[in-house]
C-alpha cells in the first residue's frame, strides 16, 4: 500500500472498522467527497449494504467541482448516495465568520441529517474525522459530539496515510485527492462569509485547476487573492506566461492584487492567526 511501512496494521484497523459498522442497524454517512468520508462511505456500504446511505450537503460553500468529485466516486464505488441542501448562510453566527464558524456549519449539517435519519428510519449518523485530525483546531467536532455523531475512523485509530492506502486498495477514485475543505475556509476569521465572496473564490480556484495546478488554495483578503500552491508546483506558477495568465484572469474576477504565498500550500493556514492570538 502507498506510503505505508506497516500495511498489516492498517488492514487490522480496517477489519475492526468493518466489525464496528456491521454491528449497527443502519447508518447515514456525512459524505463530502474527500478521501476520509469516501472511505467511510465505502466501508459502511461493505458492512451494511443498502442499510448505509452517503449524504452530501449542498450549499454555497461547497463547490461544483467538489460535487462532481463526490458524484464520480460514489458512482464508481457503488455505494448509495444522495444530496441534501443546508443553509448555514442563513445563520448570522456563521456569516460573521468567527473562530467557531465550523461549529455552526456542522450544527446545521447534523440538524439536517438528524431530521433525515428520523424521517427515513436510520439508526445512526457518522462522519469522517480521523486520528490525525485531533491535532488541529476543529470546532466542528464539538457539534458532532453534541449530536452524538459516530466517529468510526477515529475509533479505529486510522491515520490519514492509512486511510489513503486503504482507499487506494479499495479502488476509490479520490484516494490521492488533496484535502478539500469548504470554500469558507479560504476567508480569514472576522471577514464576513457571503455568497459573492464564495463565488469569487470558487471561480478563482477553477482558474488554477484549469491551468493544471493540483494542490492549492485561493485565500480571500478583500481586494487581494493570496495563492497558496504546493511547493513542487511553484516553479510553474512563477513561469512568466503562467503568472500573467493567473494575474489577468483573477483580476477579471474582481481582485485588485494577486499574490503568491512563498510558504506554499498548507492546511489550516488561517488558524495560525488564532494560535498567535492565543500565544499573545
Amino acid at each position: 500500500m502507498a506510503q505505508l511501512t506497516d500495511s498489516h496494521t492498517a488492514l487490522r484497523k480496517q477489519e475492526a472498522l468493518l466489525r464496528q459498522l456491521a454491528a449497527l442497524d443502519s447508518l447515514l454517512v456525512a459524505y463530502s467527497g474527500g478521501v476520509d468520508s469516501a472511505y467511510l462511505a465505502w466501508a459502511a456500504h461493505r458492512a451494511l449494504g443498502r442499510r448505509a446511505l452517503a449524504v452530501t450537503a449542498i450549499s454555497a460553500s461547497f463547490s461544483a467541482y467538489d460535487r462532481q468529485q463526490a458524484e464520480r466516486c460514489a458512482r464508481s464505488a457503488g455505494f448509495a448516495h444522495e444530496f441534501i441542501t443546508t443553509a448555514a448562510l442563513s445563520n448570522p453566527l456563521y456569516v460573521a465568520n468567527n473562530a467557531d464558524r465550523c461549529y455552526h456549519c456542522k450544527t446545521e449539517l447534523f440538524d439536517t441529517l438528524d431530521r433525515l435519519a428520523a424521517a427515513r428510519g436510520f439508526a445512526a449518523i457518522a462522519y469522517g474525522i480521523n486520528a490525525d485530525d485531533t491535532s488541529d483546531f476543529r470546532p466542528g467536532h464539538r457539534a458532532a459530539t453534541e449530536h452524538h455523531v459516530l466517529t468510526p475512523l477515529l475509533d479505529a485509530l486510522l491515520s490519514k496515510a492509512e486511510i489513503r492506502a486503504l482507499a487506494e486498495a479499495a479502488a476509490l477514485t479520490v484516494w490521492d485527492r488533496p484535502a478539500s475543505a469548504c470554500l469558507s475556509s479560504r476567508v480569514p476569521y472576522g471577514t464576513a462569509v457571503t455568497p459573492e465572496t464564495l463565488a469569487k473564490i470558487e471561480q478563482s480556484e477553477a482558474v488554477l485547476r484549469e491551468l493544471g495546478f493540483r494542490q492549492f488554495r485561493v485565500r480571500f483578503h478583500n481586494e487581494m487573492a493570496r495563492l497558496e500552491i504546493a511547493r513542487d508546483e511553484m516553479p510553474r506558477a512563477l513561469d512568466p506566461a503562467t503568472a500573467t495568465a493567473i494575474h489577468v484572469r483573477l483580476q477579471a474576477l474582481g481582485f485588485s492584487y494577486v499574490t503568491l504565498d512563498l510558504a506554499g500550500y498548507r492546511q489550516g493556514s488561517l488558524n495560525a492567526a488564532l494560535k498567535k492570538s492565543a500565544a499573545g
